[in-house]
This record gives C-alpha cells, sequence and structure tokens, in this order.
C-alpha cells in the first residue's frame, strides 16, 4: 500500500492536497471542471460513467487533454514519465472526487437510467417491472373462481386440502431438518496480512435516517479494516434534506462519499444501491442498513470465506440479530424469528447448497460478480430474496458466516404490519418473476433447488394467507363439536386432516426453529416470548393480505422503516457487563477489591 494512501486516509494531508502538490511537481495543469462543459467531452454518457473507475478522462476531440486521477500506481508512472516530458503537456490532474462530481454532473440522467432501467433492459425475463404487474391480478382472479369452486365440488375442496397439507408437511419437515445441522463458527486464527487485503466498497441506503447517521457513522469506523482500503458510499435520495445536511456537518473523513440517488424510476432502496455501486471501486461491496451495528472483524471473516470457499461462491450473508429485544413482546418474537431465521435456517441451506433468499442487510459480494448478474432489481422491494435466487439461477453459490449485524427491530404494531407487508409483498414479485418461465426455473436450479425455492419463498408467503383460512374451519368445528368427531366422509376426513397438518406444521416449525436459535445465541431467556406464536401468525395474515392488496395497487411503493426508536439495547447491556480484560484478553494482576 502506498504511503500517500495511509496519509490521506490517517486524515494527515488530503487528497486535494497531493494531487495538487502532485501536479505541481509535475509541472501540469490541477483540473478543477468548474468552467468544463459537457460539450468538451465528446464521450457518450455510458463512458463518462465508467471514467471516476478507471481514473481517466479525455476533454477535446483529438485528445489533446487527458484528465487522470491519479492512483498510487498511476502516480508512480507519471513521476517516471517525468516533469518534462514533452507528451505530459496533454495531461491534467484532478481528485476522484471531483471527477465524478463532474461526471454526475453532465451524465446524471444516464446514471439514473442504469440505476433503474439496466436490470429490466439487459435481463426482462428477471425484472418485477412492467408488464409484470398484470400477472397478480390475473393470478388473484383465477384465485378466487378457483374457491368458488371448491365449495361447488367438495372433492375438490378435500384434493386440495390433501395437496396444502402436503406442502405444509414439507414446508416443516425442511425446518426442522435444518435443525439437525451442526453449528459452525469461523475462526481468524490465519488473518490476511493488511498489505494483501483488497479494497472493500461498502453501500449504505439511507433515506430519513438522521436519528441514526451518528451511530452509524461510529459503527463503520469501529470496523476493524484499514482505512485506506476502505470505499463507504453514502446513497442518500435527493429530497432527504435532514440527512444531507446533517452529513455535511460530520467530518466523515476521506474513505467516506454521498452518492445522491438520481430522480428515475421508483423511488426504492436497490435502485440506490444501483446508483453507487457504479461508482464502487473495490473488489468486494458489503451491504448495511442505517441502523446496522456490524461486528469490527466481519469484513476480515468474509474475506476469509470467500478465499477458502467454492470459486462459484458469489456471496457472503452475515447473521442478523435483533439488539433492542427488550422494547417489548414484538421485539422478542422478532428476535426469536431472526435467531431462527439466521442462526439455523439459513446457515443449513448454504450447507446444503440451496438457493438461499438473502437477508436484506449485510450482504458481501464479489463486485465483479455482481454486476454480471444485473445488481438489484429495482422494482421488487424485497431486492435481496430476488437477488439470492437469481445467484443460484446463474450457477453462483451464497454462503452464511458467523459474524453478527445487530439491527433495530420496530416495537409498534403499525410500523411492523407495513414492514411485514413489505416483505410479503417482495416475496410475492419474486415467486412471480422467476415462475414466469417454470422449466426453466427448474432447469436452472434443479429438483432440490426448485422445490426449496417453492417452500422458501412460496411457501411462507402461503402458510400466511392460507392461516385464518384454516383458523376459521377448526373455530367453526370446536363451537359445532365435530371437529374431532369420527367421519367416513372421505372429503371431510381430508379436510380436517389437512387443516390439522397446516395448523400444526406452522406452529412447530416457527417455535422449534426460534427456540434453536435462542439457545445457539443464549437468549434462551426469551424463549416465553414463543406463547405469543398464536398472536404472532394472525399478525403475518394479516401482513400477508394487505401485500396482496397492495401488490395490485402499488407494487413498488415502499413503505419506509423509521429506526432510531430503540429504547433497549442488548449489545449496550452486554458491553457494560463485560470486564474491560475479558475484551482485550489481558486478566487483572489479581483480584479486585475496594
Amino acid at each position: 500500500m502506498s504511503a500517500e494512501r495511509v496519509l490521506i486516509a490517517s486524515g494527515i494531508i488530503s487528497e486535494e492536497a497531493y494531487v495538487s502538490a502532485l501536479a505541481r511537481y509535475l509541472n501540469v495543469r490541477f483540473e478543477t471542471f468548474d468552467n468544463v462543459s459537457r460539450a468538451a467531452c465528446p464521450q457518450s454518457d455510458a463512458h463518462l460513467l465508467q471514467a471516476p473507475n478507471a481514473g481517466l478522462l479525455r476533454l477535446g476531440h483529438a485528445a489533446e487533454n487527458l484528465v487522470i486521477a491519479p492512483t498510487p500506481r498511476s502516480a508512480r508512472l507519471l513521476a517516471m514519465v517525468g516533469r518534462n516530458n514533452p507528451h505530459m503537456r496533454h495531461v491534467r490532474l484532478t481528485t476522484n472526487a471531483r471527477l465524478q462530481r463532474y461526471v454526475t454532473h453532465c451524465a446524471g440522467g444516464a446514471l439514473g437510467k442504469v440505476a433503474a432501467y439496466d436490470l429490466k433492459q439487459r435481463h426482462p425475463g428477471l425484472s418485477a417491472a412492467h408488464p409484470l404487474i398484470r400477472m397478480p391480478a390475473a393470478a388473484l382472479g383465477c384465485c378466487l373462481l378457483f374457491v368458488a369452486s371448491l365449495f361447488l365440488f367438495p372433492a375438490m375442496l378435500a384434493i386440495t386440502s390433501v395437496g396444502l397439507g402436503v406442502v405444509f408437511g414439507a414446508w416443516t419437515a425442511m425446518r426442522l431438518l435444518a435443525l439437525t445441522v451442526e453449528q459452525t463458527s469461523d475462526t481468524l486464527e490465519k488473518q490476511i496480512p493488511d498489505r494483501e487485503l483488497p479494497d472493500y466498497t461498502i453501500i449504505v441506503p439511507l433515506f430519513k435516517e438522521s436519528r441514526v447517521v451518528r451511530p452509524l457513522i461510529a459503527a463503520l469506523d469501529a470496523l476493524d479494516y484499514p482505512r485506506e482500503k476502505l470505499d463507504i458510499k453514502l446513497a442518500v435520495e435527493p429530497d432527504d434534506i435532514d440527512t444531507r445536511h446533517l452529513l455535511a456537518r460530520l467530518d466523515l473523513g476521506p474513505a467516506y462519499q454521498v452518492i445522491v440517488a438520481p430522480p428515475f424510476g421508483p423511488r426504492t432502496k436497490p435502485k440506490a444501491l444501483n446508483a453507487a455501486l457504479q461508482f464502487a471501486r473495490g473488489r468486494y461491496v458489503a451491504i448495511f442498513d442505517a441502523e446496522d451495528k456490524p461486528e469490527p472483524d466481519q469484513l476480515r471473516r468474509a474475506l476469509m470465506r470467500f478465499r477458502n470457499g467454492s470459486p462459484r461462491l458469489a456471496c457472503v450473508q452475515a447473521r442478523l440479530t435483533i439488539d433492542n429485544t427488550d422494547d417489548g413482546w414484538l421485539t422478542r418474537l422478532f428476535t426469536a424469528e431472526y435467531c431462527g431465521l439466521f442462526d439455523v435456517l439459513l446457515p443449513a441451506l448454504a450447507k446444503w447448497r440451496l438457493p438461499l433468499p438473502l437477508g436484506g442487510t449485510s450482504n458481501h459480494f464479489k463486485i465483479s460478480v455482481l454486476r454480471a448478474a444485473g445488481a438489484w432489481d429495482p422494482y421488487n422491494v424485497t431486492e435481496d430474496a430476488d437477488l439470492g435466487i437469481r445467484l443460484a439461477r446463474l450457477g453462483y453459490e451464497t454462503d452464511v458466516i458467523a459474524s453478527t449485524t445487530h439491527e433495530e427491530a420496530l416495537g409498534r404494531l403499525r410500523p411492523w404490519i407495513n414492514q411485514r407487508s413489505r416483505w410479503f409483498k417482495g416475496w410475492l414479485q419474486t415467486w412471480f418473476v422467476h415462475m414466469r418461465a417454470p422449466g426453466r426455473l427448474y432447469r436452472d436450479l434443479g429438483f432440490k433447488g426448485f422445490a426449496t425455492f417453492q417452500l422458501i419463498v412460496g411457501g411462507t408467503v402461503l402458510s400466511a394467507l392460507v392461516h385464518p383460512l384454516v383458523l376459521a374451519f377448526i373455530v367453526h368445528g370446536a363451537v359445532a363439536g365435530d371437529l374431532f368427531g369420527w367421519t367416513d366422509d372421505f372429503a371431510s376426513a381430508a379436510i380436517k386432516a389437512a387443516c390439522a397438518t397446516i395448523f400444526v406444521s406452522g406452529y412447530v416449525a416457527s417455535v422449534a426453529l426460534s427456540i434453536a436459535g435462542l439457545s445457539r445465541r443464549g437468549l434462551l431467556a426469551h424463549a416465553g416470548a414463543q406463547l405469543m406464536t398464536p398472536a404472532l401468525w394472525i399478525l403475518l395474515s394479516a401482513a400477508a393480505w394487505k401485500a396482496v392488496i397492495d401488490l395490485i395497487r402499488a407494487p413498488y411503493r415502499w413503505d419506509k422503516t423509521e429506526h432510531g426508536l430503540a429504547k433497549t439495547s442488548r449489545q449496550r447491556n452486554t458491553a457494560a457487563a463485560t470486564p474491560r480484560w475479558a475484551a482485550t484478553g489481558a486478566k487483572p494482576e489479581g483480584p479486585a477489591t475496594c
């Protein structure tokens, strides 16, 4: 690593001062772009967008001026060419920040189109954009006709009930099998030396997040990674004045860069990610949410997994856990649910090399594979799950590492419903997108992958949608007194058996995963919240049916999750209760006395 990058990253000198001094040494002009119009650059917008990563821009039509944003290597080459070389009169130097501002100003429209429409244009069959939206309405109409036919033909109702019972039986079995997978841990006994670490980009999308910006910056600053090799992009919306003003007042440091998402297409998190990705210079890229607190060594652990994993390993998912568990019963259930998902189910799917729907944060990607796959779908409101399935279809693998990111859970009912409804809506979008051509999906994923997709993506939403209907049937049978009565009628017996299977499978799978996850996290003290599972499933059903309606009325609307409202913090309490010597590994000389 060059000395100048270390000095700049440490804040000892600024990039502006360094490049200005280098320009003076080489006797070339320092380009500020203050008076450079778009007409002065003959390159197309598409090529212009590549200039910041290349560190090179051509001005004029005869290559009379080359503007270079020097990297350590190019700076050495320029120094070797020498200040008196006649070819140097065609060279100007500038900073990468100035070059990016010029490119964004001149090619903002192209940036917006790439961020919003690239996947739709390159892979229309893998995008949730129009005309896919006609599918949910048509599917809902078919479902209503089908439901009506069930009342007209009891045999069809029995067959359908048995089919649903089989599906949810498999749904339960897969989750119970995940409990048998041994828990693994990652070790950093052989760390990659700092000099061998690659540049690493971190992208954090921000929208109305002024409450959590300061803790976020503190968490990112705490990452155990060389400052000169970090490239942190904070993607903000153009009309989010509060967040932008707060970022402008903070001393973010050389590693940080604020990217304003272009006002094109839907205003969604994936579109902001796509915009920031255009300027990423790292070989790997990690995605974090605004309220995240990743463990400091998470980037190093992800790199070790990439280094030791399969050549087809494209993504590493860190484990998520809830920090504000004690805020109320909703956050306790949220904690248990995340423990079951990220500490039990997803690691099992990764070990079985099955398609893995990603979590919305703490994803680490090989940036070359991410770009080749089309990055994120701006029209899918759970872009993470969709991208995980798309990577699997393209033949790539995803793994899970035992590094944790602490998150804030919603503790109020209405925001919780809105958040879960958005998740269900996105999973429905993902299911419709990849089921456009079921035969091709089957060929891409194989039997096991295809079945996993149906159970994880489709089955999770279906279970929430069906649950209130099954519950109503059970309540009606209990009131009528014939719920457990013997009958010779095959249709009635089949329906009862299927309803029992669906009802029991949902509760068993949910509670078993949650308790196993809580146990692995050492949080069994919160297992009592599982008594609220019936209430949780009713709320999930309400969110799922809201998602169906929203998918038809407002498919791309992003219900914003408000952060910075946590009342408690498990992480803070644990840190306060941990002796300082335990964190450093140095035990005290003798017993503490007072």
